[in-house]
């Protein structure tokens, strides 16, 4: 008869077991709320070439020798669509490029991308593929459900950006070598399902890691105030917002046409970027046109420059270096969350970050469920 021996396995240390379970339950707890935040972000990220993709031929116009006023352009808005409000203006440096407007219906809470001939203020387009992203991205914020939402996805992220630093304690290979290089680096793909989730988890947890905890981190700041300082201040930025010093509007005076202007920043001033954009709650309040040229987006705007001018005289206003960096670290944050940053190279890995980090609880999960019925098993026996 032969003898068998089972050896027990080693208990791992103290801290491997605190580690696994601070990795395992709030994960656990939070799960279904990080997984519905993971896919919101990765549906998010591809936004600005799908509203592209839906403007079709009201992207084009034939070039015409002048252009339309920025008056003529809230004047023919407003005829044919009397309840929207312009949230924002792009102008396009190519001439055969319509005027893109972001538009609010304040009483349908709407929004939509209007596309306008700039040279006749025919409206040529309106497009509510944004409505789609602008819904995704509130239940992304806060799951449609005010304060308590977003406290509710903030605390889910911030489980899940320890769950990232505790996953990769776990990963850590105890010794370096070829097998558990193999291991810790390549999935098995013919290998059993419970192999391959395991994989799935621990290997695309590892490569996505950054991305995951960029992600996270730049949410944290975009959601805390103190966070967002500390980075401004941290890249040496002024806290005070730039439309805080810029003066004031005055309804006495008789503003200049803002399109000259639009214009001018992208054949003169920055003639290297192809777009610029100017947002009208600003233009409000202000005394002053603030534009941001470079390719814009749903949130940030990739290569931002900024140009301001004073809206009464046309006089070119030059802001202190402090308040440019604000400016830029507040748009540098939206990049990296939105996936806006080394073009579709940045899109692209964003968007498989957030898909590996959508299924990174379910694999979780998974392994788990696997291991209690394993549990359950050898406890019968």
């Amino acid at each position: 008869m032969k003898k068998t021996t089972s050896k027990k396995k080693k208990k791992k240390s103290l801290f491997n077991r605190i580690v696994a379970w601070i990795h395992l339950w709030p994960s656990i707890v939070s799960g279904i709320i990080l997984v519905f935040v993971c896919l919101t972000g990765t549906i998010i990220v591809y936004g600005d070439e799908i509203m592209d993709f839906t403007a079709g031929d009201a992207k084009y116009v034939e070039a015409g020798e002048s252009r339309i006023s920025s008056e003529e352009i809230v004047e023919n808005l407003k005829k044919e669509y009397p309840d929207y409000m312009i949230s924002e203006y792009v102008f396009f440096k190519d001439p055969e490029r319509s005027i893109r407007i972001r538009a609010f219906n304040r009483k349908e809470v709407s929004l939509a991308m209007i596309y306008m001939n700039p040279y006749t203020g025919e409206i040529l387009k309106k497009d509510s593929t944004i409505h789609f992203f602008f819904v995704t991205a509130h239940l992304h914020a806060s799951l449609l459900a005010g304060e308590v939402g977003h406290w509710i996805v903030t605390i889910s992220t911030i489980i899940f950006v320890i769950s990232c630093i505790t996953g990769l304690i776990l990963w850590w290979p105890k010794r370096w070598n070829k097998t558990t290089r193999q291991a810790s680096f390549t999935i098995k793909w013919k290998a059993k399902f419970k192999r391959l989730n395991y994989d799935l988890h621990n290997v695309y947890g590892f490569y996505s890691l950054l991305l995951c905890l960029v992600l996270s981190v730049t949410g944290l700041i975009i959601f805390f105030p103190s966070l967002s300082n500390l980075t401004i201040k941290a890249t040496g930025g002024e806290l005070t917002h730039l439309t805080d010093v810029l003066p004031k509007q005055d309804t006495t005076k008789v503003s200049k046409n803002m399109v000259p202007f639009a214009y001018e920043v992208l054949e003169k001033e920055h003639n290297n970027k192809q777009m610029v954009s100017i947002w009208n709650y600003d233009q409000q309040k202000l005394g002053a046109y603030v534009f941001t040229s470079g390719k814009v987006g749903l949130k940030s705007i990739e290569n931002a420059d900024l140009a301001i001018y004073n809206r009464y005289t046309g006089e070119k206003i030059n802001v202190g270096e402090k308040l440019i960096k604000h400016e830029t670290t507040e748009n540098i944050v939206w990049q990296l969350h939105m996936g806006q940053w080394w073009g579709q190279f940045g899109k692209l890995s964003t968007f498989l970050a957030g898909i590996v980090a959508t299924s990174l609880p379910i694999t979780g999960f998974l392994i788990w469920w696997g291991r209690r019925k394993k549990k359950k098993k050898s406890s019968v026996i």
